[in-house]
């Protein structure tokens, strides 16, 4: 009701509905005039008859747990197989002759978790706010006051970005950036000073830490760069604090980002701007806080959000909406499909953004997802690319049309003009609607340009002809 109350007000300030106004409505107790209800209508994009009586019932936007577009389980059976003590048996047996390490398995764990719950964790919004008052944005000045109301002492250090040869075997800078001592010291790097929004972020982090986890040591410190942490290959097996660690990672940061964009005020930010990357700069925060915190606020829940540092790496993923990886899993490969967005921005010159609607097939059938890439600078100096999209699927199917029908025939346009086509006029006018219901403005910038047929392999190009030449084809 809030979202919709403000969405109105942008509309005609005049007729539009408080919240107040909006739940005396939904409760009966009052019938909104035909100005207002024309206000309303303007949101949904609908006829102001259909929301007379008479009309048929439609879709909910956001349909029940369970259709989202990837995100499925298995039967766990025989069940006796998978009792806590064969698992705790069998799991670091299996991380061992993989060549997993613990920190990685339990990132994995932590990421399930995340994308089942689609990024909702109230209890963490709540901390959050008690401690920062939905203030935003909120200053280097305003965090340090709070770093000193927990009882912190910050001490700087000098460190320079170095050269480091990641997993990959790929050489990019790496720097550590801060790291918490108990009982009380903050250890921040001095080069933060000239990153205001990273230091923001860090601050945030160790305050959550604070907070969350009553300032014990069990937290790792902070980096920045395209390496992952080296993990020592004469101890494969998984360390009891793991999991710990990296659970508590998860918690200061997903804390981190509701203290430096509370829910209801980055929300309406968001909505005032239409959902725009550049939006990060009215929350004080780095694209890269904005976008993974627009998975976390909208109230459509199907969203994704990769970082990439390479074509073939991708350092963060969040896939509420259950897109498949662009490859299948987090190792590089030889035939990643090179015309996900994510990877397309290595090309482009610059810093810039880009729209994208792209087909893919996630267990047999397209889907139609849409997002907004940008290239970025890190701390140290490496260029990596952020990208939040969402599955257009649901929303289509809340608006009383067949998206996979829509799918289908999207797909076979593409394949028809070598794997990218324009979007026909039909087929537009829908998916307008549909941006201007969500309030998102890159998915209307994305069908001024051609859709995208994309796959998660190389080796499972569905383009004609295939993009990558087959094992002898």
């Amino acid at each position: 009701m809030e979202d919709l109350s403000t969405r109105c007000i942008r509309i005609d300030p005049e007729y539009a509905p408080s919240v107040s106004y909006l739940s005396m409505i939904e409760r009966g107790k009052r019938v909104p005039s035909v100005e207002m209800l024309t206000v309303i209508a303007q949101v949904f994009q609908k006829d102001l008859e259909w929301f007379l009586d008479g009309e048929e019932q439609q879709l909910d936007i956001t349909p029940a747990k369970g259709s989202r577009g990837g995100i499925h389980g298995m039967a766990l059976e025989p069940g006796f197989l998978f009792s806590n003590d064969i698992l705790q048996i069998a799991i670091p047996e299996m991380l061992s002759q993989t060549g997993i390490s613990g920190k990685q398995f339990a990132q994995l764990l932590i990421r399930a978790h995340q994308e089942h719950h689609q990024n909702h964790f109230p209890e963490l919004e709540r901390a959050a706010e008690e401690v920062g008052l939905k203030r935003m944005p909120l200053s280097v000045e305003d965090l340090l006051a709070i770093v000193k109301q927990l009882g912190l002492s910050v001490s700087w250090f000098d460190e320079a970005p170095k050269e480091v040869l990641d997993e990959l075997g790929v050489f990019s800078k790496n720097v550590s950036t801060s790291f918490f001592l108990p009982p009380k010291t903050l250890h921040l790097n001095r080069i933060l000073k000239n990153h205001p929004t990273r230091l923001k972020y860090e601050l945030a982090v160790h305050i959550g830490h604070a907070v969350l986890h009553n300032k014990d040591g069990v937290k790792s410190g902070m980096s920045v760069g395209g390496a992952q942490e080296v993990v020592s290959s004469d101890s494969p097996d998984m360390a009891p604090q793991d999991i710990l660690h990296a659970w508590r990672d998860f918690e200061s940061s997903f804390f981190a980002g509701a203290l430096l964009c509370p829910k209801m005020p980055f929300r309406q930010l968001l909505d005032r701007h239409g959902y725009e990357i550049s939006s990060h700069q009215g929350a004080g925060v780095s694209a890269s806080v904005a976008m993974r915190r627009m998975t976390a606020v909208s109230p459509y829940h199907h969203w994704h959000y990769f970082d990439a540092y390479t074509p073939g790496k991708l350092k963060a993923v969040y896939r509420g909406n259950g897109i498949p990886l662009p490859w299948g899993n987090m190792r590089k490969v030889e035939d990643p499909c090179q015309h996900w967005a994510v990877f397309r921005m290595f090309d482009v010159e610059g810093q810039q953004s880009s729209a994208q609607l792209s087909l893919l097939e996630v267990q047999g059938q397209p889907r139609i997802y849409c997002c907004e890439s940008t290239k970025v600078l890190d701390l140290a100096g490496n260029a990596h690319v952020l990208c939040a999209g969402i599955d257009l699927n649901p929303a289509i199917d809340a608006q009383g049309m067949d998206a996979d029908a829509m799918a289908q025939e999207l797909k076979a346009l593409c394949n028809s003009q070598g794997g990218a086509g324009k979007i026909p006029p039909a087929i537009k006018s829908t998916l307008s609607t549909v941006a201007n219901i969500l309030n998102i403005n890159w998915v209307a910038r994305s069908l001024e340009k051609p859709a995208q047929l994309i796959c998660s392999r190389g080796n499972h190009c569905p383009r004609d002809p295939a993009c990558y030449q087959r094992c002898g084809g």
